[in-house]
């Protein structure tokens, strides 16, 4: 998501223009995009294997069956981390190949080939059910996390690319909710499993295998239905497929390719593909052959120039800090080992704990609207101070709770369920906040022409404290018990302190406005100029300023019309 304020002249006169061709805005516009709505969906099935596979594990590790089959795996703690965060490990490796990959051999492709990846880490895991155990589990489980990995980087890029600038931001959206699906479903179906063979001795080992082998069913639709999908007409347009990227275009849009809509769009995605080419050339010309080696050194010498002055310095902090304390707030903590956490705050028995994890699913994925409706009204600032003090606050309570009742449960039931609501308040102050917010704030704070970069460094920096975290908990949890709780609401409270006294609001800023706030004046300025420089080169800026609209109540009337554009600077998103 870019910035979503004060536009340049030549933005506010594409956006009347396209509100000319367009029609009126609102949900009516997926209605009329249907098409590229249900790509997006189908597409997000990316997202809800990596929501799915976030949660499975949580509840596979408390199963007796599981237990018992893994032997020291799971009774020693720090193997058991090593069992949950091996996945992160692996997925940080697939967020710093799949901006290359999915440049090479097209997003489509990319996520056909991630997805094949995911597949063989899941069929790996399965032969866990043999005496390979724990070997398979870890080694199937980073496989699957390089897919995990490379998918949560592609596909919102895929969905922004296909998708019309006036539901953009929607159809990348559908990302963060279907993750949080992903987390819902994974959760009730341990709930389920759990009784395959009885919750004790006699469970069957398919009560734990069932769900792991589940990640299946929709990694195979994807894979088998992203052949059918187009590429995006961005990456064919950057690839010197003219011809093809507008007949794609136009084939999302249900619309002719001579229609002044798609000619409009079409021009628009010439325009940004001349400018990352030419961007290219002055900064880094060296790597402006084009060729796959190129791209390939292109992605770590770009990050690199990210470190060569304090403006941008600035810039990476604020990212990669965010990101930080996005993980450290303890959040992943509990989704990897809610049932754990839930039976060591005196929830007897595993079959509780797993009913309570499910309440966490849900409360998480309904917490997720609310961000979405009020984060441009209210700001990025408020929201995440907001959803720091109030999971700080959350956790306080809870290490409060054990620290009076840990000896003593069994009189004191009342107490557990309290804690345990804190931890479903603390799931519902995340999904409202620091969930999708910080993902905001890393996307819309950099220049045009250093956005992919500064993207792959917070996300790396996600991904990676992702992977601590699933390491440490386990050890935390057994050895440091209500002082778990403290730590993460104190690095949690530093979160909040963070954003208020380092993070500059950039709700309504344009690119222009985010250079003055950061101290790189210029940089935008310059990125604007060379863009104006092409708009006017390529005949766009007279298209946009003087063209005129023909047959207006036929376009208008087509059942393929699009809605008011809301957000020209997404069309520069991801």
């Amino acid at each position: 998501m870019a910035p979503t304020g004060t536009a340049s002249g030549f933005e506010q006169a594409a956006l009347a223009r396209r509100a000319q061709l367009q029609g009126s805005a609102g949900p009516a516009a997926l209605v009329r995009n249907a098409k590229v709505f249900g790509i997006a969906c189908f597409a997000c099935l990316g997202g809800l294997l990596y929501g799915y596979n976030q949660g499975v594990f949580s509840g596979v590790l408390t199963m007796y069956a599981f237990k018992a089959h893994m032997g020291a795996y799971t009774a020693d703690q720090t193997k058991k981390g090593w069992l949950t965060s091996i996945l992160e490990l692996g997925a940080w490796v697939g967020t710093l190949y799949s901006g290359f990959l999915a440049e090479i051999i097209s997003r489509k492709y990319a996520i056909l080939f991630s997805t094949a990846t995911f597949i063989i880490g899941v069929v790996i895991q399965a032969t866990a059910i043999t005496s390979a155990a724990s070997s398979a589990i870890l080694g199937g489980r980073f496989i699957t996390g390089l897919g995990v990995g490379s998918l949560s980087m592609i596909i919102p890029m895929y969905n922004a690319e296909c998708a019309p600038p006036e539901v953009r931001g929607a159809l990348v959206g559908l990302q963060q909710l279907a993750i949080t699906t992903g987390i819902l479903i994974s959760f009730w179906i341990d709930y389920g499993t759990n009784y395959i063979g009885g919750t004790g001795s006699t469970q069957k080992d398919a009560a734990w295998l069932l769900p792991l082998c589940l990640q299946l069913v929709p990694a195979v639709l994807l894979g088998a239905g992203i052949l059918f999908m187009p590429f995006s007409p961005r990456w064919l347009e950057h690839h010197g497929r003219g011809a093809e990227a507008r007949k794609t275009l136009a084939s999302l849009r249900g619309l002719s390719p001579d229609h002044e809509l798609i000619e409009l769009e079409y021009m628009e995605i010439k325009a940004q593909s001349l400018f990352e080419k030419r961007t290219t050339a002055e900064h880094f010309p060296h790597l402006a052959d084009g060729s796959n080696m190129s791209v390939i050194k292109l992605q770590f010498v770009a990050c690199a120039s990210l470190f060569k002055s304090k403006p941008m310095m600035r810039r990476v902090a604020l990212a990669t800090i965010t990101m930080f304390f996005q993980q450290w707030t303890g959040i992943n903590a509990i989704l990897y080992y809610a049932p754990q956490i839930f039976s060591s705050l005196g929830l007897g028995g595993n079959t509780i704990s797993l009913l309570a994890t499910g309440v966490v699913g849900i409360v998480m994925w309904l917490a997720t609207f609310p961000a979405v409706l009020y984060v441009d009204k209210l700001g990025r600032k408020p929201i995440l101070i907001a959803g720091a003090i109030g999971m700080a606050t959350c956790h306080i309570i809870i290490a409060v709770i054990i620290a009076k009742n840990e000896n003593d449960w069994a009189h004191h039931k009342a107490a557990g369920w309290a804690a345990c609501a804190m931890v479903w308040l603390f799931v519902v102050h995340f999904g409202y906040s620091w969930g999708p917010c910080a993902w905001i704030v890393i996307a819309e704070i950099w220049p045009i022409s250093q956005r992919p970069y500064g993207i792959s460094l917070g996300a790396s920096s996600n991904w990676m404290n992702n992977f601590i975290v699933g390491q440490v908990t386990p050890d935390m949890i057994i050895h440091l018990k209500y002082g778990t709780y403290l730590f993460f609401g104190i690095l949690t409270f530093m979160g909040a302190a963070f954003i208020y006294f380092f993070f500059p609001e950039t709700k309504g800023l344009s690119l222009e406005e985010m250079d003055v706030l950061f101290g790189s004046v210029g940089v935008a300025q310059a990125d604007a100029e060379r863009m104006r420089e092409i708009t006017k080169e390529i005949g766009l800026d007279e298209m946009v300023r003087h063209g005129s609209v023909q047959h207006e109540p036929t376009f208008l009337g087509e059942k393929n019309d699009h809605a008011e554009h809301k957000n020209v600077d997404d069309s520069h998103s991801e």
